[in-house]
């Protein structure tokens, strides 16, 4: 049997990237997904396989009252919300002086408001079920400082321990809260990133343990592990995919040593 068999997830961020990654894992794992995302993507139905109900509605996750309807309408239609995965986010920042009130707030509007109003829009739904599976996607730059990343990382750090007290406040009605920290992960966003700094990556390539960037696909697998029952005493834990980035620091001794 598939391992989301006849479950319902809700996957914001769902059109692209790391978002689009889970909603065709999950489909292929037998759940339906109900997408979410600003942006829209004309052949996401094909995309996401084995439909059964799936369908992906063009929302702000800056719009609580859309966020809740769209939830409310998922448990009318399907009796429950097993899964959210608030997978929405955007990049952009600098150093304190020169990041604009305006760009701060956009940044932490949608990643870390963003996760806050998807979560809000569940929980109810999931208290009265006395089940579920919330992971959120913060990043590595939540759990470590970057250069230049003060809306960002600071937007991540808060999805970190925004999980964390989900999983306090809720886990006795029987619902799970666990972020994932992606490393680097080729998806439009970094690409956007990378595109004016491309000095960037090779630096960054540098750092990464296992030698290259990540895909999408491998978010989606640790996130279809969160959601499982293999999961199922795992709760307020941030699970980091990063290819070793955040192990620790290369200087060049393993060159030295042969080891590549």
């Amino acid at each position: 049997m598939s391992r989301l068999e006849n479950r319902i997830a809700l996957i914001t961020g769902a059109a692209s990237g790391i978002g689009l990654a889970c909603a065709r894992r999950y489909a292929d794992e037998g759940a339906t997904v109900i997408g979410v995302d600003l942006q829209p993507a004309a052949d996401w139905h094909r995309q996401v396989a084995g439909n059964r109900g799936s369908a992906l509605h063009q929302v702000d996750v800056t719009d609580g009252a859309a966020l809740k309807r769209i939830a409310d309408d998922t448990a009318d239609r399907f009796g429950a919300i097993d899964i959210l995965i608030t997978a929405a986010g955007v990049g952009d920042g600098g150093p304190v002086n020169m990041v604009d009130e305006a760009v701060w707030d956009r940044v932490v509007d949608i990643n870390l408001k963003g996760t806050f109003l998807a979560i809000k829009a569940v929980i109810e739904q999931m208290m009265s079920q006395r089940s579920g599976s919330i992971i959120t996607v913060a990043s590595v730059e939540g759990i470590n400082g970057t250069e230049g990343g003060s809306a960002y990382n600071a937007s991540k750090g808060g999805v970190v321990l925004l999980s964390k007290n989900v999983a306090i406040d809720y886990g006795r009605l029987g619902i799970r809260c666990n972020a994932i920290c992606p490393g680097f992960i080729e998806t439009p966003l970094l690409e956007d990133v990378m595109a004016s700094m491309p000095d960037f990556r090779a630096d960054i390539g540098k750092q990464i343990k296992l030698g290259r960037f990540g895909k999408p696909e491998e978010i989606a697998g640790a996130a279809l592990f969160l959601a499982s029952d293999d999961a199922s005493y795992m709760t307020g834990q941030t699970l980091v995919v990063d290819g070793g980035y955040t192990a620790g620091h290369s200087h060049g001794i393993v060159e030295l040593l042969g080891l590549v």
